[in-house]
C-alpha cells in the first residue's frame, strides 16, 4: 500500500512511532493525521457499525464523505469493539506494539471496558496514552459531552468575535478543534521526548476548552491587572488602525494592517492623507484606534477607486501590507500557494486524484508526505491483525463475537 522506499528517499522524521487512533470528531483524529504526515504509523481503530462520524460529516462525491479523505489520510483503518471480551484482548496485543494511544471518550469509558490507564500501561510501560476531551479528565464538568463549538464559546472567542452591535460569532469550522490537535500534537512530541529521558510513558490530558484560550494572547493579564474585557470590535482592532476590510472598485474585499507604525505611515502617504502622520494620536497604535473612523474613511475611500489588483500593486510598490480576501477558488489559484506547494494531489482508488492541503510545514533533510487519502472503513483488519500473530481462525473467531 505504501510506496516502497528508494534509495533517495529520505528518512520520515517519525518513521518507527506507531500510533493506535482511537478518537472521533475532530481533534484527536487531526492530531493522529499530523504525526502520520510526518511518518508516524498510524492505525485507525473503528467501531464495526459506528465509523467514524467524520466519514459523514460534510458533502460527499459517490456516497464517499470527502472530510473523511483528509481526515484519515496516512491511516490504516481497523475495526475493533472495544467493549467486547475480543475486542479489549486485541486491543492490549496493539497497545504492546504501539508508542501513543489517542482517544477522547468520555472520562471513565476505557476504565469501564478495563482499558484504562493502569491496564495499557501495564501492558506497555513505554505507552504515552493521550486524553482528548472536551473539559478534560477531572472537575465539575469533566462529565459533559464537550465539542469544539462548545470551546469557541467557553474561552471567549465567540464574545471577542463579530460586530460590536451584533451577537457573538462562531467560526463556520471547527476552529478550537483544529488549534486542540495542533496542541495536542506537540504534546505527544513533548511526552515521547520525555520518554527518552525517563523510558517510561505517561498520560496526556487535553481539554479541547484550554489550546483556544490560549491562543487569545493577552486578553486574561488585561483583566487581571487593568479590570479591562475586550469588546467585539469587528474587522477593528482595539491595538491599531487602519486595520480593516475595505471594498474595492470593482467589488473585491482587501484586508489590511498597520501593526507596525512605518507601515500606518506609508499607507497614509499612499492614500493622500500624509498630514494624518503629524497628528501626535498618530505616533501609537492605540492612538490611531481612537481614530479609526478617520483612518477608515481615508484608506476605504481610496481603495474604493481602484481595482483589487491595481489597490494591491500600490501597496506592494509602497511596502505597506495588503491581502485579498480569499475563498477557496482564489486559493487553489494563488501562485504564492503554488510555489509552496500548499495544496497538493494525492491518488485516490475510490475517486481518482484528489487535491488537499499539504503537510502543515516543511522540512529541508527529512520531509512529510502524504502516502495515501482515507481508506474504507476497516480496509486493514485483517492485515494487521495478521501482523499481530492472529491466524485467519483467531480473526474469523472475533468476527463471529462481533469484535470485528
Amino acid at each position: 500500500m505504501t510506496p516502497p522506499p528508494t534509495p533517495d528517499t529520505p528518512p520520515a522524521p517519525l518513521a518507527g512511532l506507531r500510533v493506535l487512533d482511537l478518537a472521533t470528531l475532530f481533534a484527536g483524529p487531526l492530531c493522529a493525521t499530523l504525526l502520520g504526515d510526518f511518518g508516524a504509523e498510524v492505525i485507525k481503530v473503528e467501531h464495526p457499525t459506528r465509523p467514524d462520524p467524520s466519514r459523514g460529516h460534510g458533502p460527499a462525491k459517490d456516497g464517499i464523505g470527502l472530510w473523511w479523505k483528509v481526515l484519515g489520510r496516512n491511516k490504516r483503518t481497523v475495526t475493533l469493539d472495544l467493549s467486547t471480551p475480543g475486542g479489549r484482548a486485541t486491543l492490549l496485543r496493539l497497545a504492546r506494539t504501539a508508542d501513543v494511544v489517542v482517544e477522547n471518550f468520555r472520562p471513565g469509558t476505557l476504565e469501564k471496558w478495563g482499558l484504562g490507564w493502569d491496564e495499557l500501561n501495564a501492558a506497555n510501560p513505554r505507552l504515552v496514552l493521550t486524553r482528548v476531551t472536551g473539559f478534560g479528565q477531572f472537575g465539575p464538568y469533566s462529565h459533559r459531552p464537550g465539542f469544539g463549538t462548545l470551546a469557541e464559546a467557553m474561552s471567549g472567542f465567540a464574545a471577542a468575535t463579530g460586530e460590536p452591535d451584533g451577537p457573538p460569532t462562531l467560526p463556520p469550522f471547527g476552529l478550537a478543534d483544529s488549534v486542540a490537535a495542533l496542541a495536542t500534537a506537540y504534546a505527544v512530541m513533548t511526552a515521547l521526548a520525555a520518554r527518552t529521558a525517563t523510558g517510561r510513558g505517561q498520560v496526556v490530558d487535553m481539554a479541547i476548552i484550554e489550546p483556544i484560550l490560549a491562543v487569545l494572547g493577552p486578553q486574561l493579564l488585561w483583566y487581571d491587572q487593568l479590570g479591562y474585557v475586550q469588546p467585539r470590535t469587528g474587522n477593528r482592532s482595539r491595538n491599531n488602525a487602519p486595520r480593516n476590510i475595505y471594498r474595492t472598485a470593482d467589488g473585491s474585499w482587501l484586508a489590511v494592517s498597520t501593526s507596525a507604525q512605518s507601515v500606518a505611515e506609508r499607507v497614509m502617504h499612499l492614500v493622500g492623507r500624509p498630514e494624518l502622520v503629524d497628528e501626535p494620536w498618530f505616533a501609537t497604535g492605540s492612538g490611531r484606534a481612537e481614530h479609526a473612523d478617520l483612518l477608515d474613511a481615508a484608506v476605504g475611500g481610496w481603495i474604493a477607486q481602484h481595482t483589487r489588483t491595481d489597490a494591491v500593486a500600490a501597496f506592494e510598490k509602497a511596502e505597506a501590507a495588503i491581502a485579498p480576501v480569499y475563498d477557496i477558488r482564489d486559493i487553489v489559484a494563488d501562485p504564492q500557494y503554488q510555489a509552496l506547494g500548499t495544496i497538493t494531489e494525492v491518488p485516490d482508488p475510490e475517486l481518482g486524484p484528489l487535491r488537499m492541503q499539504n503537510v502543515l510545514f516543511r522540512l529541508s533533510e527529512t520531509p512529510g508526505a502524504i502516502r495515501w487519502a482515507g481508506r474504507p472503513h476497516g480496509a486493514d483488519t485483517e492485515e494487521v491483525l495478521a501482523e499481530l500473530g492472529l491466524t485467519p481462525a483467531d480473526i474469523t473467531a472475533l468476527r463471529t463475537e462481533g469484535a470485528l
